[in-house]
């Protein structure tokens, strides 16, 4: 059986917990969360988030970028959101490349030409969120009166650290 059938199988499972009752389109705690794509990132049981609470907005690394603004665009001008919260977290997969080296290593692996893109790899993991704070507080995109926070979520212990900008 494949991950895909075993998936469907479970979604059964999860089907009859679910009930029918229709959530809101709008999130329940206006807030939208740019996090990593990472499996060891659980952030609604993290942050102790239920269905229809909150966008999570998910991404190699949690980075900030073109495509995410533009979904944060549409979560807070159509959707209502007024909050964003960056999530960065230990032992990234962000943490072990440099561009340089990936690019090459994409090119002659791939016989793509990569030499212009930046897949946003970091060392820092607190600043790397300050970084992504600080975009959306540049971003024309989004209003001054969202408020924007930070945070390091440790993948051995579950806890988060707040980062201060």
């Amino acid at each position: 059986m494949s991950y895909f059938e075993q998936f469907m199988k479970a979604n059964q499972a999860y089907v009859d917990l679910h009930g029918t009752a229709h959530l809101p389109i709008h999130p329940k705690t206006r807030v939208a969360i740019v996090t990593c794509m990472d499996s060891r990132l659980h952030v609604a049981q993290a942050l102790g988030l239920a269905l229809g609470d909150a966008h999570i907005l998910r991404n190699a690394g949690g980075r900030v970028t073109e495509d995410m603004i533009r979904s944060l665009v549409i979560s807070q001008q159509q959707l209502g959101t007024r909050e964003i919260i960056v999530i960065h977290h230990t032992d990234c997969g962000a943490q072990t490349f440099e561009n340089a080296a990936f690019t090459q290593q994409l090119e002659r692996d791939l016989g793509v030409d990569v030499h212009d893109k930046d897949f946003l790899p970091f060392t820092d993991v607190e600043e790397s969120v300050r970084e992504d704070m600080a975009l959306l507080r540049q971003s024309p995109l989004i209003p001054d009166d969202v408020e924007i926070s930070g945070a390091v979520y440790d993948v051995d212990t579950g806890r988060m650290s707040e980062v201060k900008a």
